[in-house]
């Protein structure tokens, strides 16, 4: 970060903390600058110091470093737990009152809104909406065209019909689903010191060259979409829709995978972020399905792994914040203070060195030097060493990311992340496949 930057944050959190809260607060006014909020009767302001909210999710969000700067920023605690996919998933529906933020990708709010275990976001009370890219709001890129609905486009399912609403809206509404966070275009990563020819295609996964060197993610909403991008460039099947196929599409893409795992071709399924990256980083795998953040970790590491872009196009991704029915009263406001903090650029600017972008990218700019930016965003040359968030070699000066820009990559979406409508049938195939 740079001394512009820091500089500018007490600004940004200020002004985030001085829009949300409204009542007591609101009569009593807030004092401008960072640390701890200022200018709320006493009695409030010590409650507030009490507040602890409790925010779940995936590995590659719910990280401590965030928790610590956000409860520095806001004057309350926020503590982090995190879980992954489905069992993530499972405690937002069956213990909704052990948490208070539920992080979750979109496909995962399908499963999860319509139980009525979450509260309707009020859009008036975030503050920066304006400035969330159109992806979310508009289900559009930001010159107009349409993005891919294969699977769940995070528009389908990001408005709400209204305060208690278990449902989706078709179209915008004062209320949200989620608040939209990060999201990325994932694709696979492989050893090029391993490979040592180019990749392009999706097809490479199942290519017999790579047998018992190639691995795929153990989720299985995740796993059989990379299947269906594989299967689909080697001309075995053509989808109606990979993000929703039908049974028969399921049964064939199972058949294909279990006939691959019986010749030896996988040399492992991972379900954790620390599982691909040791596959990567010990070379048992040179090819495999894998996460931004794993890539930037494995090559932190002093190891040379690709995060490739392929000609079919990328699996893409989308994650947000949502608030658990229960809370209401001061723990409810707070909570909208972390929502609009979260979004103010702290966050933002320190996922992207893991590769992920922000929703709100221009706040995220202000963390973020002219070099980052220019390498994460924009696709260009490093002018230096280009540094993960802990500090550690990512890349060295003059390298590209993988893929170019922001635009280059997300304006290549095949397909998003989905539960389909046959999941149930799905996830049991799958199992079997593993099984196999």
């Amino acid at each position: 970060m740079s001394e512009h930057d820091t500089r500018d944050g007490g600004a940004v959190s200020g002004a985030t903390r001085r829009g949300v809260l409204k009542g007591a607060a609101a009569a009593a006014g807030v004092a401008a600058g960072s640390g701890a909020i200022k200018g709320f009767p006493t009695v409030w302001a010590q409650n507030l110091k009490d507040v602890k909210l409790l925010h779940l999710g995936s590995s590659y969000s719910a990280i401590v470093d965030i928790a610590r700067q956000a409860s520095k920023d806001l004057g309350f605690t926020v503590e982090m737990q995190d879980s992954g996919g489905d069992a993530l998933v499972n405690r937002v529906v069956t213990q909704p009152d052990s948490l208070d933020i539920a992080d979750l990708e979109y496909w995962a709010v399908q499963r999860a809104f319509p139980r009525g275990v979450m509260q309707p976001v009020e859009l008036k009370r975030i503050k920066l909406w304006d400035q969330v890219v159109p992806i979310f709001t508009r289900g559009e890129y930001p010159d107009g065209r349409k993005v891919s609905t294969q699977g769940t486009l995070p528009y389908e399912v990001q408005y709400a019909p209204g305060a208690d609403a278990k449902a989706f809206a078709k179209s915008p509404t004062d209320y949200l689903s989620l608040v939209p966070t990060i999201y990325n275009a994932d694709t696979l990563g492989l050893r090029p010191d391993q490979i040592k020819r180019p990749i392009e295609h999706w097809s490479e996964l199942f290519n017999p060259e790579f047998k018992g060197k190639v691995a795929l993610v153990d989720i299985p909403s995740i796993g059989i979409m990379d299947a269906a991008m594989a299967l689909e460039s080697r001309g075995d099947m053509k989808y109606g829709d990979k993000g929703n196929m039908t049974k028969a599409e399921i049964d064939k893409t199972v058949a294909a995978l279990t006939d691959l795992k019986r010749q030896g071709h996988f040399r492992a399924f991972w379900s954790t972020f620390d599982q691909s990256v040791n596959l990567m980083a010990s070379g048992e795998v040179v090819l495999q399905s894998m996460w931004s953040p794993a890539v930037t970790a494995v090559k932190s590491r002093n190891i040379p792994c690709t995060y490739q872009p392929l000609k079919e196009g990328y699996r893409a991704w989308a994650a947000g914040l949502g608030l658990m029915k229960h809370l209401s009263g001061l723990k409810l406001d707070a909570a909208y203070e972390y929502l609009n903090w979260y979004l103010s650029g702290w966050q933002g600017g320190f996922i992207a060195k893991q590769g992920y972008y922000s929703a709100v990218p221009e706040t995220a700019r202000k963390f973020m030097s002219d070099d980052e930016w220019n390498y994460w965003y924009e696709g260009k040359p490093a002018a230096s060493d280009i540094k993960d968030p802990y500090g550690a070699l990512m890349d060295k000066a003059g390298a590209t990311r993988d893929g170019g820009s922001v635009s280059q990559r997300t304006g290549n979406i095949a397909c998003w992340n989905t539960v389909m409508d046959e999941n149930t049938y799905m996830v049991r195939k799958w199992n079997e496949f593993v099984a196999a």
